[in-house]
C-alpha cells in the first residue's frame, strides 16, 4: 500500500509546471488501473505496510476515490482554460486523493480519525477557491460546523476504546468495551452526519450548490461514503448494544429518506435536486447497515459504490448544461434535447441508473437492501414501497423537465458535446454497469 501512496506523493511536484494538467490526469488513470489488479484475495487484511493495509471493503472505496479524483481533473477543464490557479487546483486534488487513500487504508482507528478529518480541508479549499457565488463562504462554514462538532465526541470514544482494549487496530476491535448509550451515540454520530442522515443533512445541499463540479463530484462520490465505512469499522465494538437500539436509526433514516424524496419533487435547481436525491439514497444505506445483517452490510456497500459513480455522473451532466446556459434552474434548462441532442442519451442512461434500472449496480444494491430490511421487519415494506416509488418519480421529473418541453427562448443554436465530456460520462456509466458482472466475487470474499 505504501508504493501507491508514494506514487501519489511524487505527483505533487508536477503541479508547478504549467503544461502538466493532462500528464497528471494520465498518471492518476495509470495508478487507478494498477490498483485495480491488487484485489485482496483473502479474508483479512493484506498488503500491510506500516499503518496501512487493505481488505475488501477498503479496496472498493480506495479504488472509487482514485477513480473519482481522475474524473474530477477531467471534468474541470474550465479551470485550465481560465488559468485560475490551475496548478494549485491539481495540488488540492492530489492532496485530497492522498487523504482519502490514507483514510480507507488505515489499520488503526486513530489514524483513520485523523485522515477522516483531514479530508475536509481540501474539500473546503475546493468550495472556497473555485466556487461560483459569494455564498460559498457560508456553505463552507456549514460543512465545518456540522462535521467537526459531531467529530469531537468520536475522538473521546476512540480514546475510551484505547483505555479499555489497549489497542486501536481495526482487526483487533471486538467486545470487551463497556458500551453505554452515551458511548454509542459518540461513536456513530459523526458518521451519521457525514453520510448524512435526515435531520443533520442541511449542510449537504448548500455545499453542493456552491461547490464547483469537482467539489460536487468528490462530495457525492466519496466523502458521503466515509460515514458508511466508519460505521462498518466501529460496529464490532458496538455489536451487542446496536441490536437493541438499531431500530431507532432504521426508522428515522427511512422515514427521513421518504420526506427528502418529496422535497426532490419540489426542487427547481438541478444540483439541489441531485444533492437531495443523495440524501434519499444514503438513507437506505444507513438502514441496511443498522440492521447489522449480512445482506444489509453487503447491499449497503454495493449501493455506496453505485451511488458514488451515478451521482457524480449526474453532477457532471448538470455542469455541462451550466457551462452552456449559465444557469442551473429547471425553468431555463428545459428542452435540452433540442439544444444538445447527443447529451440526451447520457441523461437517460444515468437517470435510469439513478432509479435502479437493470443492469446497473444500483439495482443489485437496492434489491439486496429491500430484502434485508423486509426480513428484519416486515412493517418496513410500507415505507420502502413509497421510497422506491418516489425515487423513480423525482428522477423522471428531473429527466422530463430538463430534456423535454419548450426550449428557453434565448437559445437558437445546437450545441454538441466535446470528446472529453463524452469520455467523462462513459467512465462514470461503464463501471457502474460492468461491476455487476463479477459482483459475486466481492460478496464471496466479504
Amino acid at each position: 500500500m505504501l508504493s501507491f501512496l508514494c506514487f501519489l506523493f511524487f505527483l505533487t511536484p508536477l503541479c508547478i509546471f504549467p503544461g502538466s494538467w493532462w500528464l497528471v490526469c494520465s498518471l492518476l488513470f495509470f495508478v487507478s488501473f494498477i490498483f485495480l489488479f491488487s484485489f485482496p484475495y483473502f479474508f483479512c487484511w493484506g498488503n500491510l505496510g506500516y499503518f496501512f493495509g487493505c481488505d475488501v471493503i477498503s479496496y472498493g472505496l480506495v479504488l472509487l476515490s482514485l477513480w473519482i479524483c481522475v474524473l474530477m481533473v477531467l471534468a474541470s477543464e474550465s479551470v485550465l482554460r481560465s488559468g485560475y490557479f490551475s496548478g494549485l487546483f491539481l495540488f488540492v486534488v492530489i492532496f485530497l486523493a492522498v487523504m482519502l487513500y490514507c483514510t480507507f487504508s488505515s489499520v488503526s482507528l486513530l489514524s483513520f480519525y485523523i485522515f477522516f478529518e483531514s479530508s475536509l480541508i481540501p474539500t473546503l479549499l475546493l468550495i472556497l477557491g473555485w466556487g461560483y457565488q459569494p455564498e460559498r463562504v457560508q456553505a463552507g462554514i456549514y460543512l465545518l460546523f456540522y462535521t467537526l462538532l459531531a467529530s469531537l465526541p468520536l475522538l473521546v470514544g476512540i480514546l475510551f476504546i484505547y483505555g479499555s482494549l489497549g489497542s486501536l487496530f481495526l482487526c483487533l476491535l471486538r467486545g470487551g468495551v463497556s458500551v453505554s448509550g452515551l458511548f454509542y451515540v459518540c461513536m456513530v454520530l459523526a458518521f451519521l452526519v457525514s453520510m448524512p442522515m435526515f435531520l443533520v443533512h442541511l449542510w449537504l445541499p448548500s455545499a453542493h450548490v456552491e461547490a464547483p463540479v469537482s467539489g460536487s463530484m468528490i462530495l457525492a462520490g466519496v466523502l458521503l461514503k466515509l460515514g458508511g465505512y466508519g460505521l462498518l469499522r466501529v460496529f464490532p465494538v458496538l455489536f451487542k448494544f446496536g441490536f437493541s437500539i438499531g431500530f431507532v436509526w432504521v426508522i428515522l433514516s427511512l422515514v427521513g429518506g421518504l420526506l427528502v424524496s418529496l422535497f426532490c419533487m419540489r426542487q427547481t435547481d438541478l444540483k439541489s435536486l441531485i444533492a437531495y436525491s443523495s440524501v434519499a439514497h444514503m438513507s437506505m444505506v444507513i438502514g441496511g447497515i443498522m440492521t447489522m445483517s449480512y445482506w444489509g452490510v453487503c447491499s449497503s456497500f454495493a449501493l455506496m459504490i453505485a451511488h458514488g459513480l451515478c451521482s457524480s455522473g449526474l453532477f457532471c451532466l448538470s455542469n455541462i448544461s451550466y457551462e452552456r446556459l449559465g444557469s442551473r434552474s429547471l425553468l431555463i434548462n428545459s428542452g435540452l434535447v433540442n439544444l444538445m441532442p447527443s447529451m440526451a442519451m447520457w441523461w437517460f442512461l444515468l437517470s435510469a441508473c439513478n432509479m435502479a434500472a437493470p443492469p446497473s449496480l444500483n439495482l443489485l444494491g437496492e434489491i439486496g437492501l429491500l430484502s434485508g430490511l423486509v426480513s428484519w421487519s416486515w412493517y418496513l415494506m410500507f415505507v420502502l414501497v413509497f421510497l422506491s416509488f418516489f425515487g423513480a418519480a423525482y428522477t423522471l421529473y428531473m429527466y422530463s423537465y430538463s430534456q423535454h418541453g419548450a426550449l428557453f427562448s434565448g437559445l437558437y443554436s445546437c450545441s454538441l458535446g466535446y470528446v472529453r465530456e463524452f469520455m467523462l460520462l462513459f467512465l462514470h456509466w461503464f463501471p457502474l454497469n460492468l461491476v455487476i458482472l463479477k459482483v459475486d466475487l466481492a460478496v464471496f470474499w466479504m
